[in-house]
């Protein structure tokens, strides 16, 4: 039995990334996702929403393919080794 599976903070984390990139680039072509009467606040919101979700992205190990997720059990086997 594989029991290996993309954790649920991935797949959170992938999803708050690709609703910010959708507005982003729909705000750009002037339909925004997010209705706000002034521009600039939703230019504003929409970046940093954007800003945060790349953050986050970028600072946790995405793990989607099989071996990433073999790779993370070993790293995290040694880890607790050392501990």
């Amino acid at each position: 039995m594989n029991n290996n599976h993309i954790s649920a903070g991935t797949i959170a984390r992938t999803a708050a990334l690709a609703l910010a990139l959708t507005n982003q680039i729909l705000s750009a072509a002037g339909k925004p996702v997010i209705p706000i009467d002034n521009a600039q606040l939703e230019q504003f919101i929409t970046t940093g929403f954007t800003v945060g979700a790349s953050i986050v992205n970028w600072w946790y190990n995405q793990s989607f393919t099989q071996a990433a997720i073999e790779g993370d059990k070993t790293y995290e086997s040694v880890k607790n080794q050392i501990h």
